[in-house]
């Protein structure tokens, strides 16, 4: 395998890993109803990106697995539903979101970089399918580590003074 395909591989998982965290950190906070919603709409876009790589692969020598499967049973997220509730908005939560999009921060950041390096690789040899992919995934990354950011601006100074 090449860089390319290594980098591809990397971002795949990348794309797959953000896109559970961001999904286990929508189910963790469903207290914060903001968290909640844009975390699961953001998921779909790492879902997404992955298929896409999942695709191109093989035109680049390596073979990537579709998309995880989520779907959790009813009693599972019934239980996970009531835990949320019952945590509700302790301070020892709110550091627990922090650090929750602390790390969604930091895995975005580094699928950012990722599809920064195709990008440019892709510039570089000239290809085009390549190039694409990188040119419409790449913006919605962005989108996840500013949304994450913001949150973490609203939301710091009061969670860390109240603790």
């Amino acid at each position: 395998m090449n860089g390319i395909g290594i980098t591809l591989r990397a971002l795949h998982d990348g794309e797959r890993d953000l896109e559970t965290d961001l999904l286990a950190v929508a189910e963790r906070h469903r207290t914060e109803h903001e968290v909640h919603h844009v975390a699961t709409d953001v998921a779909r876009w790492s879902r997404e990106h992955a298929a896409r790589l999942a695709a191109l692969g093989p035109g680049h020598g390596v073979e990537l697995s579709g998309p995880r499967d989520h779907t959790a049973p009813g009693a599972l997220t019934a239980l996970r539903e009531k835990a949320a509730q019952a945590l509700g908005r302790r301070p020892e939560t709110g550091l627990l979101l922090l650090e929750d999009l602390r790390d969604l921060h930091l895995a975005a950041a580094r699928n950012s970089l990722h599809w920064e390096m195709l990008a440019q690789t892709a510039q570089a040899i000239r290809d085009r399918a390549l190039l694409d992919l990188a040119t419409d995934c790449h913006p919605r990354t962005l989108r996840q580590m500013r949304w994450t950011n913001t949150m973490i601006k609203v939301l710091s100074p009061q969670l860390l003074v109240s603790v």
